[in-house]
């Protein structure tokens, strides 16, 4: 199935490239520690998985699709495609309402009527993406939300550092990492969906857990930008790197979404 959300270097043009290197077996655990809108996770529907992410919202939003699609459904449908409910509901959001199927539910409705599906917070953790401009949009897919419920069904849903992976995946399994990409250029950061974002450290100590999960005998994917750090940081790993030519599709200016080099990292033998 598709995404449930839009989210900013979602991988729904390199799903199946990405499938391809991963063996196919119901008998294999997936784990997705970078989940964002799940394009690989929805597209495989694996029968055993773990996913993460360090946006608590996200994954809360998971666990409500999984446990209340009903809930969700009830409370998404009330919101209309405005330009002041937009703000109303946004600063709502940023209230951070403690019933979950609230806050879940306007997570949802910011996806699908904010600019370009964008989830961007501010040095504050404040959601600030403006109203975006749609014809007719789509709030509420019933019959994706049940389909996804049902997906989710027994899977381990975490919110926690991506090295949880080390204790999750078994010989065997099978893991895609779509960590926050290294930047092309300094005005081409696109960490922006946690405060913090994901530094140099963090792509080093991802390397170092990518080395273990091929020690552990786990087949693994990550996607990554072509830059020399990535190069340098996998030369001596002997893992494959395969160059993808892509179009990006997160600039906010649709003059600056031009094709560029993404790399597949991989332990595969397929």
């Amino acid at each position: 199935m598709r995404p449930l959300l839009k989210w900013a270097g979602g991988k729904r043009r390199l799903v199946e490239k990405i499938l391809g290197l991963l063996p196919r077996s119901d008998e294999r655990s997936y784990h997705e520690p970078f989940v964002g809108g799940g394009a690989v996770f929805f597209n495989l529907e694996p029968t055993r998985s773990s996913i993460n992410d360090i946006n608590h919202r996200l994954m809360n939003f998971y666990r409500v699709v999984r446990d209340s699609p009903d809930e969700l459904i009830e409370v998404a449908s009330q919101y209309r495609y405005e330009k002041e409910e937009y703000y109303e509901r946004r600063s709502r959001f940023n209230e951070m309402p403690e019933d979950p199927v609230e806050d879940a539910g306007l997570l949802l409705y910011l996806n699908k009527t904010g600019y370009n599906g964008l989830y961007r917070v501010n040095s504050k953790g404040l959601f600030n993406v403006p109203f975006g401009r749609y014809k007719d949009p789509r709030i509420v897919n019933v019959e994706m939300i049940h389909h996804a419920s049902r997906l989710l069904r027994g899977v381990n849903i975490v919110n926690t550092d991506f090295g949880y992976i080390l204790n999750e995946a078994e010989a065997g399994d099978q893991c895609y990492l779509d960590p926050p990409y290294v930047p092309v250029s300094k005005t081409a950061s696109f960490v922006d969906y946690s405060v913090g974002g994901f530094k140099e450290t963090d792509q080093e100590r991802l390397r170092d857990i990518c080395v273990r999960l091929d020690e552990m005998d786990v087949t693994f994917v990550q996607s990554n930008s072509d830059t020399e750090l990535i190069k340098s940081l996998y030369k001596d790993t002997g893992f494959n790197i395969i160059p993808l030519r892509t179009s990006r599709l997160i600039s906010s200016k649709v003059s600056s979404r031009a094709s560029g080099y993404e790399v597949l990292i991989t332990n595969s033998q397929v």
